[in-house]
């Protein structure tokens, strides 16, 4: 297979022992272990690869020696949920496809007018700005370029110190400002994929009168969106957020009073399962000028319904939490947030924290703590705003902060970012495992779903902290589990099912932003409907009718993935030590 494909692909061919078992990982809990690991050079490659494989995917004398062909995108390696591994072929864009292609003013100017996001309600403004990059630029350095020019993708996630573009596109990524500004989707204006006939196409919303003009996989699409309707409008999640299955909900839409189609709502989120993007222009808005975050203490969770819609209606940037057991661990492992301050920032850290060891001395540990963090142009603006709220919330009775400064609000960011850092460093013994790490209810039902979702935890006497976006009730729970124990697959195909079900009772989804992939791919059937999971499946057999791309993952696929068998083969034995790429 190697010399094969050398023939035609310019890039970097790797099969060496220590490279698969590299790549064996995400940052999942699950092991599978790829055949080989390619580094394409440019768009080339990428089309020759989809070809030959799509060419030789049936050839026997290469099944029986190498498996099913197929080819799994992988870009930064963070997926939680096992989409970033598979049996095949590995296709990592990062080393050579990682450029800018262009940054400019470049939006319509009818655009303009048009909100960031459904969720947002600020326009773009006088000027307006896209950028184009490959799959394997890093955030981090996207960020660099985007800031020189005061502007942002502001739907980046809490990984955006490792993540990548093509990641983002792929699990249609959100964050802490998706609460105001929206997910990828809602930045994507256009995209180059290849498609399982191995050909590269410009994909972007188009009127929808103007379908006849299409090519099949689009006419395809549409029909079978159009005469599933019903049933396609019955299984939308009731949710802010939601990447469970394919996005089919958004495809066509209402857009300046016509409906257009854009084949970019159902890509964006797919995980490399229906083509390869190689190319990918976001639109970006302005990064605000100043910021506050306001802390709230809660002892009792009976008003956080009331109290979150309250703070929404201020327009808040976030509306971030965690709870109290992420707070005793900071207090617990305080000298790792003194790491690296020098002395005199020492100091003024351990200050900053005086109030709050103080009221814990007196009250105890609060059960969950709010962030509200507040935005606008000008400082006085952004203050008026924090003691609106503060006002507002008064009837609540509640411990109530406003930070004075950056750097006292990082303390707090601090704690939420690097809970499941402390976890992974100070537990012997044990290791994170992300299986239910992605749940979101409406905020209304979060003062009933928290303590019945704890009191299930609690019944396995587990390690674990929870934090996440209280604004759309996006909750991330990470356990710590001992994967010596014979029982631990177990444990965590019970405890999936059990969590799972708690979350469809109050009409949630299993995965807010975090995905499917190999992990939660087998419970897609607890959420949609028999008749919705055929939608699925005739998707994926429009755009890959042999099942070329990252197999396992939306849809089961025997032997590949997508079922709880295989990921309890697969959750190897290398998990009972820390493993990460």
């Amino acid at each position: 297979m190697k010399e094969e494909i050398k023939k035609f692909f310019k890039g970097d061919l790797e099969s060496e022992r220590e490279i698969l078992e590299k790549y064996s990982h995400d940052a999942s809990l699950l092991m599978v272990r790829p055949k080989l690991v390619l580094f394409p050079k440019d768009s080339e490659d990428v089309k020759n690869l989809v070809k030959w494989v799509g060419d030789n995917c049936v050839r026997q004398d290469l099944a029986q020696k190498y498996g099913k062909l197929s080819i799994t995108p992988r870009c930064a390696g963070t997926d939680m949920s096992g989409g970033a591994i598979g049996e095949s072929i590995i296709l990592d864009f990062t080393r050579y496809m990682n450029h800018l292609v262009k940054f400019m003013d470049d939006i319509p100017q009818a655009s303009r007018k048009q909100k960031t996001s459904p969720q947002n309600s600020s326009a773009f403004g006088e000027k307006s700005f896209t950028i184009t990059v490959q799959p394997g630029m890093f955030y981090r350095d996207f960020e660099k370029i985007t800031l020189e020019k005061g502007l942002i993708l502001p739907c980046y996630t809490a990984s955006k110190s490792l993540n990548a573009m093509g990641g983002m596109y792929g699990n249609n990524s959100a964050g802490e400002r998706t609460l105001k500004y929206g997910k990828t989707e809602d930045y994507i204006l256009s995209a180059k994929i290849v498609f399982a006939d191995g050909i590269e196409r410009v994909v972007k919303s188009f009127a929808l009168n103007e379908i006849s003009k299409q090519e099949e996989i689009y006419k395809k699409t549409y029909e079978l969106i159009r005469q599933n309707e019903e049933e396609i409008k019955r299984a939308r999640p009731n949710v802010h957020k939601n990447s469970a299955g394919y996005s089919v909900w958004n495809v066509i839409r209402l857009k300046n009073s016509s409906l257009v189609f854009d084949l970019n709502k159902l890509l964006v989120g797919s995980q490399g399962t229906l083509g390869i993007v190689t190319e990918i222009t976001f639109k970006l808005v302005s990064q605000t000028k100043h910021s506050k975050l306001v802390v709230i203490f809660m002892n009792d969770l009976a008003p956080l319904g009331g109290l979150v819609d309250e703070i929404l209606a201020l327009s808040p940037e976030t509306l971030e939490a965690y709870d109290d057991k992420t707070m005793r661990l900071a207090v617990k492992f305080f000298p790792d947030f003194l790491k690296n301050k020098g002395f005199i920032g020492m100091l003024e850290l351990m200050r900053s924290f005086l109030p709050e060891f103080g009221m814990m001395l007196v009250s105890g540990f609060p059960k969950l703590i709010l962030l509200a963090e507040f935005a606008g142009q000008s400082e006085n603006d952004v203050q008026k705003k924090c003691l609106e709220l503060k006002n507002k919330i008064k009837g609540f009775k509640l411990k109530i902060h406003i930070t004075k400064d950056e750097n006292e609000a990082n303390k707090y960011w601090n704690i939420r970012r690097e809970s499941f850092a402390l976890l992974r460093k100070h537990v012997r013994g044990m290791r994170t495992a992300p299986f239910i790490d992605d749940i979101i209810v409406r905020p209304e039902f979060l003062p009933k779903f928290l303590p019945e979702l704890n009191s299930i935890l609690k019944k396995y006497d587990l390690i674990y902290t929870l934090a996440g976006h209280a604004g759309d009730g996006n909750f991330h729970i990470i356990p710590l589990m001992d994967f010596s124990r014979p029982d631990t697959s177990r444990i965590i195909l019970e405890l999936s099912d059990k969590v799972y079900d708690l979350v469809l009772r109050y009409h949630g989804s299993i995965t807010a932003e975090h995905n499917d992939g190999l992990i939660r791919t087998p419970y897609l059937n607890k959420m949609y409907s028999p008749a919705m999971l055929q939608i699925f499946k005739k998707i994926k057999e429009i755009f890959d009718p042999k099942n070329i791309f990252n197999p396992g993952k939306k849809i089961p696929t025997q032997n590949q993935g997508g079922t709880k068998e295989y990921i309890t083969k697969h959750i190897a034995a290398e998990h009972k030590i820390t493993h990460r790429v």
